[in-house]
């Protein structure tokens, strides 16, 4: 099934719900600049399982309706709230992969956890991508200037050259696979300008400390130790310090994108988490 849900200030958010409908239901928040089909395979592969998996495209990204104003962690969260309230789901497992894992954690920050079992962090931005003076190990704003500099001059060639850090392939003995790299771009088009262009303000500047320090349940921070998009020191090795009790699992060599290229033995660490 494919539907939209309309949020409190009117925007319609685009999402996948598949699987059985009286399973534990997963959400899976996305990546910038992609969408909820980032998440194709682990939503078949769990619904598979008995899950209800749910993936929604970020408002501005994908499908939803892109916007001019309020694209930010705030209401990213909210909508991700306003989501679960339509579909009236509880024992939830938020699962959120780099800015995706900025938008789950924001919601625990904003809503709480009363409808929420697990929590999984996959290479995700919190607490703080950027440096500061409190924030030392975080990258600096050039970075993100860079960022935004590429996607406004040329979007499409930017999307297309960002595979090759994102997915490791400018590593030893990597291999480039071509479709990987076409379907990103494709996610990555379907987006708004302006929408994902605000987005990196808000992945890359919203700072998690304090939303972190609400999570009260139990959480996976999963994350590779060559990650170039997220380096692992200022993101998950920082989250592991506020969140309680989380457990930590780090794959050797692995990149940002994981999930695809890395992609059995991710779900099979998921399942485990879940079922622990």
């Amino acid at each position: 099934m494919s539907n939209f849900v309309t949020t409190q200030d009117g925007t319609r958010i685009f999402y996948k719900d598949w699987g059985p409908r009286d399973g534990q239901p997963i959400i899976f928040s996305h990546g910038w600049p992609l969408s909820a089909d980032a998440w194709d395979a682990q939503m078949v592969y769990f619904a598979n399982q008995g899950f209800r998996t749910i993936a929604h495209d970020r408002r501005s990204h994908g499908r939803s309706d892109q916007v001019w104003d309020n694209n930010n962690m705030d209401q990213y969260a909210d909508d991700l709230a306003d989501l679960i309230a339509a579909l009236d789901l509880s024992d939830i497992i938020l699962v959120g992969h780099s800015t995706g894992g900025g938008e789950v954690t924001r919601y625990i920050g904003r809503h709480g956890t009363s409808r929420v079992a697990k929590l999984a962090l996959i290479g995700a931005v919190p607490p703080l991508m950027l440096k500061t003076e409190a924030n030392p190990g975080g990258l600096p704003i050039d970075v993100f200037d860079g960022i935004r500099k590429g996607t406004f001059d040329n979007r499409s060639q930017f999307f297309r050259d960002l595979t090759i850090p994102f997915y490791g392939y400018n590593r030893d003995g990597a291999v480039i696979s071509e479709g990987i790299v076409q379907e990103f771009w494709r996610q990555g088009m379907m987006g708004g300008l302006k929408g994902q262009l605000d987005s990196i303000r808000a992945f890359s500047e919203s700072d998690f400390h304090a939303d972190l320090a609400k999570v009260d349940v139990p959480t996976l921070v999963l994350h590779g130790d060559d990650d170039q998009i997220v380096p692992i020191g200022a993101a998950a090795l920082s989250t592991i310090k506020i969140v309680t009790d989380a457990v930590l699992i780090v794959y050797e060599g692995a990149d940002h994108g994981l999930t695809q290229t890395h992609q059995d033995r991710f779900n099979a660490d998921l399942l485990d988490f879940i079922n622990g």
